[in-house]
């Protein structure tokens, strides 16, 4: 069967959840650009061959989700942007002049999505919660916003540590407003507070001793469903002023890959608009 347009895929382990084939749809309907976009299963340990494979047999761009990431950042290490180095991880692969290049662009798609919300990091306090991969995504791109103060406070400190020091490391002059601590490291006036950690995967409670939410602040939570999460669910019962799910980090992350591998950036809103109505269906 003759494929219609540039071949683009997403590679994880599961896969058969990813909205990113819709989402590359839609945007390739919006700004009439002819494209196939698939998933690829791979094996765990199979990783290599399947991106390899997949570039081989005339592959354009290739999204990467869990949980091959690290593999895709280490596969594609000399060829890296400073999100990805930061990050430690890839989700977005395409070949330049015959390399193999590497970019993350989930800081983007919540750099976009804040704003879409009426919440742009410049010059606001910022609670990261969580210091895994979701986490390292987002850090560098929120202090390149200006924010004026990010702290990332995770279950085990000294990991929340260890990212706060990789990213100094990286950007010496960015991270001047960077802090770091456990989750009991809660106390002070919050503007954004953004859950990265994985808690709202498995429907578990956060406890974050001292955190108190103002009537004007954004709780942000990575993950997205049909239903409020636990930890947006708990800072609506503390009042906070306004709440946000994940979903449209998603579609901005991929508007994002878009743009690199097309050099148009499409419409996040009307993409976002249908997404939600499927969800909610």
């Amino acid at each position: 069967m003759k494929i219609e347009g540039k071949r683009y895929a997403v590679i994880g382990n599961p896969i058969a959840h990813s909205r990113s084939p819709e989402i590359h749809e839609l945007f390739g309907q919006q700004t009439g650009i002819a494209l196939h976009y698939e998933r690829l299963l791979a094996p765990p340990a199979d990783c290599q061959r399947v991106i390899e494979a997949f570039f081989e047999g005339g592959g354009h761009g290739l999204n990467v989700t869990l949980p091959f990431k690290e593999q895709a950042y280490k596969l594609a290490r000399a060829h890296l942007d400073t999100r990805a180095q930061a990050a430690l991880a890839v989700n977005t692969l395409w070949m330049q002049d015959g390399d193999l290049h590497g970019s993350n662009t989930d800081g983007l798609g919540l750099l976009q999505d804040l704003i879409r919300l009426g919440f742009p990091p410049t010059n606001r306090r910022i609670l990261l919660i969580g210091a895994g991969g979701a986490a390292r995504g987002v850090v560098l791109p929120l202090l390149q916003a200006s924010c004026h103060y990010l702290r990332i406070i995770n279950r085990t400190a000294d990991r929340a540590a260890q990212l706060a020091a990789h990213v100094a490391t990286l950007v010496p002059d960015a991270a001047r407003g960077l802090d770091h601590g456990g989750l009991d490291h809660t106390e002070g006036v919050w503007d954004i507070v953004i859950n990265a950690s994985a808690s709202s995967l498995g429907n578990t409670p956060l406890v974050l001793p001292g955190l108190v939410y103002r009537p004007d602040t954004l709780a942000y939570d990575m993950a997205y469903g049909a239903q409020t999460t636990s930890f947006l669910q708990n800072a609506q019962d503390q009042d906070v002023g306004h709440i946000a799910d994940g979903l449209g980090m998603l579609v901005g992350q991929a508007a994002a890959s878009f743009a690199i591998w097309h050099g148009v950036t499409p419409e996040i809103e009307p993409v976002l608009h249908a997404l939600r109505t499927r969800l909610l269906a």
